[in-house]
């Protein structure tokens, strides 16, 4: 199964990508969860990226399409790709990039911002360093807003979204988007 997972920041993406990735048997590739990875390790690449995110804003495509292509060359066949593409160059790069199949299907855990906003409240209080200004959460909410939500819409059209009330209790969640892709044969 290769699927996206989608959502504004504190929609359970990661929680729900480890989920599936343990149900499917397919690695869990985190794109921000890898450049994170690259900042704390002092990398060259963390060096471009670290601004970027302490700022709430989002990786320039290209360190972005770098990440991801290397974590997807190791994938396999299956994978559970969490928050990526987030703009519309990025999925229109990815798609051509992947011959027009970079998932079965992309799952939208949908989110109200005032829940989101509560979730990342909590984060931020386990100490997850891009949570703890205010200023920076609402910048990534109204950059999700302006940015990653016409890649919703993208994948709409192409008859591969399926929205899943992220609000709900976690296990809930996690099964509404398992019986949404019941019917979805894995390419």
């Amino acid at each position: 199964m290769r699927l996206i997972l989608l959502g504004a920041p504190g929609a359970g993406k990661g929680t729900q990508a480890a989920a599936l990735a343990e149900y499917f048997g397919v690695p869990h590739i985190s794109s921000g969860a890898r450049l994170r990875r690259h900042v704390a390790d002092g990398t060259k690449l963390g060096r471009k990226v670290a601004h970027y995110l302490e700022r709430g804003e989002l990786v320039p495509d290209d360190l972005v399409m770098a990440v991801v292509d290397e974590a997807l060359a190791r994938a396999g066949t299956g994978y559970i790709l969490e928050g990526f593409p987030r703009t519309m160059s990025q999925a229109r790069a990815a798609e051509a990039r992947h011959g027009g199949g970079l998932a079965d299907a992309v799952v939208f855990l949908d989110l109200p911002d005032d829940v989101a906003r509560q979730r990342i409240a909590q984060r931020m209080a386990a100490g997850r360093p891009d949570d703890r200004d205010r200023e920076v959460v609402e910048r990534r909410l109204r950059t999700f807003h302006a940015e990653t939500r016409p890649v919703v819409d993208y994948y709409r059209d192409r008859g591969l979204l399926v929205t899943v009330d992220a609000s709900q209790p976690l296990d809930t969640v996690t099964a509404a988007i398992l019986t949404a892709l019941a019917g979805i044969t894995p390419h």
